[in-house]
């Protein structure tokens, strides 16, 4: 059954079995027994999204220091055994205690992207924001084409996230992954770089290894 957000409104409450087996495919979230719509895709997000998944597999496919997988893949954190997410990506990397199930994380990966629609606004930046952080996902990275504005937030020592900086040409980097440069004002091109690009991109950022 295909539902809407005006059909979920009538579902009191189901079970995660239910969730799992029903409507995790149809991009819901399950948190508190509750299903949540995760937003319509538009041209702009999906467009980022297709972007940061073809980098990122180029990436690893010159690495092979880890994977992604992305939504509506879920994700179980243990801290929220009555949620579960679907972040657009989650970078896991080998050495990743978690487990990665066949169709879930259990436990946090080591970076959970989120690009942020007009519904999403106070999701992404409220409640996911304090699921990750308690979840000990290493990174957080929030990308708002909206906003044209980008957010990335690292776990400190104290278990608590700390925004990192963009670098004065608008790169963003990482320790998780290394010599990969994230040009920040690419995203908000009105036209994204194309696979050929981007792979020859990261093939140059990854020379001599």
């Amino acid at each position: 059954m295909i539902l809407t957000k005006q059909s979920i409104q009538t579902i009191e409450e189901i079970s995660l079995d239910d969730y799992l087996t029903h409507y995790a495919e149809q991009h819901f979230e399950w948190v508190e027994g509750r299903l949540v719509a995760l937003s319509p895709i538009h041209i702009k997000y999906d467009e980022v999204v297709v972007y940061l998944r073809i980098l990122l597999q180029a990436y690893f496919e010159i690495k092979k220091t880890g994977r992604i997988v992305g939504e509506p893949f879920v994700l179980r954190l243990p801290e929220y055994p009555n949620r579960r997410r679907e972040p657009d990506i989650q970078v896991i990397l080998n050495d990743n205690p978690n487990e990665l199930k066949e169709t879930y994380m259990d436990g946090a990966p080591d970076i959970c992207i989120e690009v942020v629609s007009p519904e999403s606004t106070r999701r992404d930046y409220g409640d996911k924001f304090q699921e990750y952080e308690t979840g000990k996902v290493a990174e957080y990275w929030l990308i708002d084409p909206v906003r044209q504005e980008s957010h990335f937030y690292r776990l400190s020592e104290n278990e608590r996230y700390q925004s990192q900086a963009i670098d004065e040409a608008g790169y963003y980097q990482t320790l998780k992954l290394p010599k990969l440069k994230f040009h920040i004002p690419t995203l908000w091109q009105a036209q994204l770089p194309g696979p050929s690009v981007v792979v020859k991109a990261i093939q140059d950022m990854l020379s001599g290894d």
